[in-house]
């Protein structure tokens, strides 16, 4: 019998089409994995449907049959068995000598890249590889893989543990490059490097776009080609997706494929049988291409040219004591206290007004929408908060794109209060990234480039904050997790407000050795009450015994107490803050904006910098 490299060598084949798309349409809505063990006969059903309709080369069932997916149906001790049947079903399918197994790795990586660490894929693939190979498949597939990353590391695993041919298939959003950017054509060309026996595509895109992706990819030298595609986008009706079944379509582009130099040709999702029949038929030979002609997509990525009339944040803070001022946007629609203090606070000469996104889930007014107007009338810069609650990754990436539409280049990247602490505790919180992953996104729209990898035409220019928590037992752990959104791309962090002198300098001593920026958070208590509620309440905030003493003691005498004693606890804080940092992040309470100007005009005194502000231009 010939191996699956040599048939490649000489004809082109045939593949199967989706496994989930058919015992979707049988009824079964489950893990498909699971149904190797606990329906076998439909699996088997389904492999035998492939071969009649003419494919050379089937797939077992276990695209997500690895620790890591197997986990959220509770199977995670079942991938031994759930493979080892899966190959042994496929085996009882076939039987000519010119049909082929593949046992099929699916990745894992998906839009939260974060989610899973590269040590854990690497343990969860190797668990899953050796029980395929330990069954005799004729080759590994690995398929529908959006990470680079990902597929070239569980590649040099595979090719390291055998010497069967190996299929590493990209997936993309866009036709011709993946979602960070990096065109298939060069990931194909390092996967063809790395060893792989053959490179391709698959899922997400139809043959449409597969072709327009293929068309740009030279034939390789030391591998072969293929090409997976989808049946069609999927349509949603009555709670189910489903695709437009036109299986006379999906055949038209049979040759086409084989013209661009493909030699395995399968379906992914939506395809049938029907569809694999309609593309054997639509093969008007299996003769392999040996010469194709490349076309080249003109590069339309600019780089903008409406830099910043001012430095960033992150660029000033390196040079001079800078203060940011936080000014939640109202509740409500009533604006006129809100502008007043942004107006205030500009005149004091702050360096910016920051502004919350929804906080502890309770909608405002938007802040994309105030830091509009803010910054076009009152001339304020706008340090916007993004959280990841509110938007799923249609609308961050909307979003973002409309922030750079309105000149706003300031921001931070936090994950947002679940919504079930807020004024609507039965809305759904989103969640699709995590605050490092839109912190990427932000730095991959900084390259011109969308989640999708599509061009944006236009580099944005935003400078990303992080958000830090020094309030755990451990502080430690928090610098370990600034260590990590550094990494991502965060250009500075912006602290919960801190209570203790010495806390203070433990923070300066434990992130001393890191370059980015550090803007402190001061916040002003009002009230025994308020120190009580924030301590007791609010997520990741903590204050010393010591200060709710004095709290309380001042409030059993009066409100004036309380607030005198409030700033001086403040002040106390601000004359350790700017010994050891140059940023002063003030978070204004109750929107009780001359709080905060009475510290901003301390914080100037202190640092014999009082300021002056005429028309947007500062006087020191």
């Amino acid at each position: 019998m010939k191996t699956l490299k040599d048939a490649l060598q000489e004809n082109v084949l045939i593949g199967d089409g989706a496994m989930g798309t058919l015992l979707y349409s049988y009824g079964i809505d489950r893990c498909f994995e699971e149904l190797n063990l606990s329906h076998p006969d439909e699996v088997h059903r389904v492999h035998e449907a492939y071969l009649k309709a003419g494919a050379n080369v089937i797939q077992t069932n276990t695209y997500g049959a690895n620790y890591e997916k197997l986990t959220r149906y509770g199977l995670e001790d079942s991938v031994r068995e759930i493979n080892t049947k899966a190959v042994q079903l496929a085996k009882k399918a076939v039987n000519k000598k010119d049909n082929y197994v593949l046992g099929t790795i699916g990745g894992i990586r998906g839009i939260k890249k974060n989610a899973v660490t590269l040590e854990e894929i690497k343990r969860s693939f190797r668990e899953q590889l050796y029980c395929l190979l330990l069954e005799g498949v004729d080759g590994i597939l690995l398929e529908t893989y959006y990470d680079l990353e990902e597929l070239s590391t569980v590649l040099t695993i595979a090719k390291k543990e055998t010497s069967i041919p190996v299929i590493s298939q990209v997936s993309s959003h866009e036709p011709g490059v993946l979602q960070d950017g990096t065109k298939i054509s060069t990931a194909l060309k390092q996967l063809e490097l790395q060893g792989a026996d053959v490179v391709g595509i698959n899922c997400r895109l139809g043959p449409y776009h597969m072709i327009s992706s293929l068309e740009e990819v030279a034939l390789p030298k030391t591998s072969f080609l293929s090409v997976y595609p989808n049946a069609s986008l999927p349509n949603y009706q009555d709670g189910r997706f489903y695709y437009t079944d036109e299986p006379d379509y999906f055949g038209r582009y049979a040759e086409e494929f084989r013209k661009q130099g493909a030699r395995l040709i399968g379906g992914c999702c939506g395809t049938t049988p029907g569809h694999i029949e309609a593309m054997v038929k639509g093969l008007k030979n299996r003769q392999p291409v040996t010469e194709k002609e490349v076309k080249l997509r003109k590069e339309v990525v600019e780089v903008a040219d409406h830099k910043p009339l001012e430095p960033h944040l992150h660029e000033t803070v390196k040079e001079k004591k800078t203060i940011i001022v936080e000014l939640d946007p109202p509740k409500h629609l009533n604006t006129d206290l809100f502008f007043q203090g942004a107006k205030a606070l500009k005149e004091a000469g702050v360096d910016a007004i920051t502004l919350a996104d929804n906080p502890l889930a309770s909608p405002r007014i938007s802040n994309a929408a105030i830091g509009s107007i803010i910054q076009s009338q009152y001339n304020v810069r706008p340090l916007v908060h993004i959280t990841c609650r509110d938007r799923n990754l249609i609308g961050l990436q909307s979003h973002l794109m409309g922030l750079h539409t309105l000149g706003i280049n300031q921001l931070l990247a936090i994950t947002g209060d679940p919504a079930k602490i807020g004024d609507f505790p039965g809305a759904a919180s989103v969640y699709d990234l995590s605050s490092m992953e839109l912190i990427q996104l932000i730095k991959q729209n900084n390259q011109g480039i969308s989640f999708s990898g599509q061009s944006l035409r236009e580099k944005t220019n935003f400078s990303v904050g992080g958000a830090f928590n020094p309030n755990f037992r451990h502080l430690n752990a928090s610098v370990k997790r600034l260590e990590k959104k550094i990494s991502s791309g965060v250009d500075y962090f912006i602290s919960q407000p801190i209570y203790g002198d010495q806390q203070l300098v433990d923070i300066y001593e434990a992130t001393k050795h890191l370059e980015t920026p550090i803007f402190i958070g001061i916040m002003p208590l009002t009230s025994s009450k308020n120190a009580e509620f924030l301590h007791h309440e609010v997520p990741g905030i903590k204050i010393p015994d010591k200060v709710r003493e004095l709290m309380a003691r001042a409030s059993g005498k009066n409100a004036a107490h309380a607030k005198a004693e409030g700033m001086r606890i403040a002040k106390s804080l601000l004359d350790v803050a700017l010994e050891l940092f140059n940023g002063v992040y003030l978070i204004t309470p109750f929107t009780r904006y001359d709080v905060s100007i009475e510290l901003v005009r301390y914080i100037q005194l202190k640092t014999g910098k009082e300021r002056r502000v005429l028309y947007g231009q500062h006087f020191i």
